[in-house]
């Protein structure tokens, strides 16, 4: 297993001015790195960088789009040098029953949460491997490995990105490019307010941007191909997985966790999906 030094390589940042992203830009420049945070609100990713001592950029980004993405890479070498380490966070979770969501949520979620990181995956491996190796680092889900009412094509992103995490990882590691996954539980971030868990389940599978970022840096350093934060979840997931339906259904309904993305703080979350419609 690999303890690679992070000190004076360059770390690009998707989504990266605000929850899990500015939380990771604070973890690696703790760790001596020089960071370009990227993100469609370009004024708040200024002002993130700013907070922070070091080699920091802010610079404008829409992964949804190829060029912008690719200006993205482009315009932080320009400033820090090449990049060693893309992470892949940007991601947006539209809540609501499948039936009654919107084409425009579908697309942007796909957009966004796959079509992001696939695009950021090739752009980046592209560069990598024309200077001989680089990191890449997704910033998945639970919901990557497991299906929840409620967000149904939130879940078939993050599938989309475990599936993507996987094979890249076997795929470009010829090419010395490392493909990680980090899957968060529920995390104290603006994308799930307003989610309201029982308080077991809140104590079990929540967990702050922090955490998060500490997986992150860890895995840059190591290459540890998949990273579930908190820990303990794996093995739930894992039981979760080869439980027969019946009882896995009615262990759902005793934990009340069978509702959790549908009976939510309907108000808070279409303060959210105000923003995160639009792709940010």
């Amino acid at each position: 297993m690999r303890t690679a030094s992070l000190d004076g390589c360059v770390v690009a940042i998707t989504g990266g001015a605000r929850g899990i992203g500015l939380a990771t830009a604070h973890a690696f420049v703790a760790a001596g790195a020089k960071v370009a945070i990227g993100d469609l609100d370009v004024g708040l990713a200024e002002q993130a960088a700013s907070a922070l001592p070091g080699d920091v950029v802010a610079l404008p980004l829409d992964v949804a789009s190829a060029q912008s993405f690719s200006g993205f890479l482009d315009a932080t070498r320009a400033a820090l040098g090449p990049v060693d380490v893309l992470v892949n966070n940007a991601g947006v979770m539209l809540t609501g029953e499948f039936l009654a969501e919107s084409i425009s949520a579908e697309d942007t979620m796909i957009a966004v949460n796959l079509g992001g990181v696939i695009r950021g995956c090739k752009l980046a491996a592209t560069r990598f491997t024309e200077r001989g190796g680089g990191t890449i680092i997704n910033v998945a889900s639970m919901a990557g490995v497991a299906g929840f009412p409620g967000v149904a094509t939130y879940c078939a992103t993050k599938f989309g990105v475990m599936g993507l995490t996987h094979a890249l990882r076997e795929e470009l590691r010829p090419h010395g490019i490392t493909v990680c996954a980090i899957l968060p539980g529920i995390v104290h971030t603006e994308l799930s307010a307003g989610v309201q868990l029982p308080d077991t389940v809140e104590h079990f599978v929540s967990v702050e941007p922090v955490d998060i970022a500490k997986a992150v840096v860890a895995a840059a350093r190591s290459g540890r191909a998949i990273s579930y934060v908190p820990s303990r979840m794996r093995w739930v997931l894992a039981v979760a997985r080869w439980m027969p339906e019946r009882p896995r259904r009615l262990l759902a309904r005793v934990t009340r966790t069978e509702q959790v993305y549908l009976a939510v703080d309907q108000a808070t979350r279409d303060a959210y999906h105000a923003r995160a419609g639009a792709g940010d």
